[in-house]
This record gives C-alpha cells, structure tokens and sequence, in this order.
C-alpha cells in the first residue's frame, strides 16, 4: 500500500482525484493512502440533511457521495483518504472501519491521550467528545473517503454544524491534551504506519 502525501490541497479536486482513482483502478492496482490537509470546507454526505448547517457562513458546502451528515475540514486536521479495494483483500468494509478507529485509537494512545470507539456511532471519542470522524464511499468492490483526526485546528466551524448529524457534539483536538502538540507530519507518520499494518491483507494460505 502506497502513501502518498498531498500537503494542504483544496478539498474538491482531491475529491474528484479520489472518484476517478477507483474508477479507474483495476484488479493490479496497488492501494493508497493519501495524506492530506484542507483549507476550510464543510462536505455533505450523501444522506446530508440542509438542516444539519446551523449557521451559514463564508466557509464552501460540498455535496460530496460518502455516507454520513456534514462535516468540517481546516488547517490541522489531518485527513487520510483510504483508496482500498476490500474484495481483493478478502475484508469487509466493517473491518477497514474498525482498522481505521482502531489505528486512531493506537495514534493517540502514543501520546497518553485515552481515546475509544463507539459502537452506536462511527469515529473515534475521547471521555465522549469527539476527537476523529469516519466517512466511507463504497463502489466497485472497493471503498475510498477515510478519516479526519483533530490536532491542532481552530474548531470553531463545528459550532456552525451538527457534527456528523449530532446536535450538540463536542469535538476536541489532541492539541486540547498536549502541550506543546506534536507536529503534522509526525502524527501523520504514526497513523499511517498504523493503518498500513492493520490494514495488511491476512497471508495466503499455504498450497
């Protein structure tokens, strides 16, 4: 599995790299990961309510095809996009979505900071506030979207939100827990070490 690092790119065209990444990938395709930070935008999923947004502001609304409400991404949030084809890996997408919290949860257990999923609801809490959001897009086999983990961000727009259709979600960052707060790229690092070792296809069998 490649990773490949964007820096801070504007969400849309990245979003529409990720659709034409999976519909052009083919059985030979290698998997990516792709590292990425957003200048600030609100995404939309699929089954999105309008009433989700509180409170309009300057901040881009994308309507964009993974699952979930509506979300926030800015400065300091690293986001990961997972390009895996999950028939080939012979996993289900419950699986990816568990090796994506649990690689969260592992992350910020290097820094000290409890963290824990929650079956009733996708991503990653600390102490029940949120501290990292999930969303997955599944076609052709395959699933692309992934993950958001909070660092160090200015996490005011979530106010303007219902955070993932949840009125009343506090969001944290690991910034809120550490001081000074690691850098982007090392917790990017750690996290998608995590990801490429949970998300390592079983060995094959012995013929």
């Amino acid at each position: 599995m490649k990773t490949v690092q964007l820096g801070l790119t504007d969400y849309q065209p990245v979003f529409e790299a990720m659709k034409t990444f999976n519909a052009e990938r083919t059985d030979t395709t290698e998997d990516e990961l792709w590292v990425v930070e957003h200048p600030p935008v609100f995404t939309q999923g699929l089954a999105g309510k309008p009433e989700h947004l509180l409170l309009h502001s300057d901040i881009p609304v994308v309507q964009i095809d993974r699952g979930g409400q509506i979300t926030y991404h800015g400065p300091g949030q690293l986001v990961v996009y997972t390009l895996i084809d999950f028939k080939r890996r012979k996993t289900s997408v419950r699986n990816i979505v568990t090796a994506l919290e649990n690689s969260i949860i592992d992350t910020l257990n290097e820094y000290g900071i409890r963290a824990a999923a929650d079956p009733q609801r996708p991503g990653v809490y600390v102490g029940g506030r949120k501290i990292a959001s999930l969303g997955l897009r599944i076609k052709n086999g395959s699933v692309y979207h992934g993950l958001a983990l909070n660092i160090d961000m200015d996490l005011s727009p979530f106010r303007y939100i219902n955070p993932c259709g949840y009125a009343g979600m506090e969001m944290v960052q690991m910034a809120d827990f550490i001081n000074p707060c690691p850098p982007f790229a090392e917790v990017a690092e750690k996290l998608t070490a995590h990801l490429q070792q949970k998300l390592e296809p079983p060995p094959a069998e012995a013929v």
